[in-house]
């Protein structure tokens, strides 16, 4: 398994060498170690934020998750209406001072 992720990390570093602005530029082996090292850092990093999020947050009950999504939209309906309300009163403003101007 592992000397497949080389294989395949070394020809998609000749690849990109190859397809650079400057070919042979750099070698493909500083390429794979730098693949090897990030793609090791993007999987830790996934690990770790899947165990974070499976054994250390902790999540409501079904029954606040309920509560809660109600809150969350009776306030984001207020605030449209708010905005909505706004929107009219200044839409109304300018087409009275455009009225204005242009008499």
């Amino acid at each position: 398994m592992h000397a497949l992720k080389n294989e395949i990390f070394t020809g998609l570093a000749q690849l990109v060498e190859h397809w650079s602005p400057k070919p042979g530029v750099g070698s493909s082996s500083l390429s794979t170690r730098a693949n090897l090292k990030e793609m090791s850092n993007i999987i830790n990093y996934v690990s770790e934020s899947y165990n974070e999020l499976k054994n250390h947050v902790t999540w409501p009950t079904w029954a606040e998750g309920q509560k809660l999504m109600v809150i969350v939209a009776v306030f984001s309906i207020l605030f449209s209406l708010a905005i909505w309300g706004v929107d009219e009163v200044f839409s109304s403003a300018v087409k009275q001072y455009f009225n204005w101007v242009k008499s």
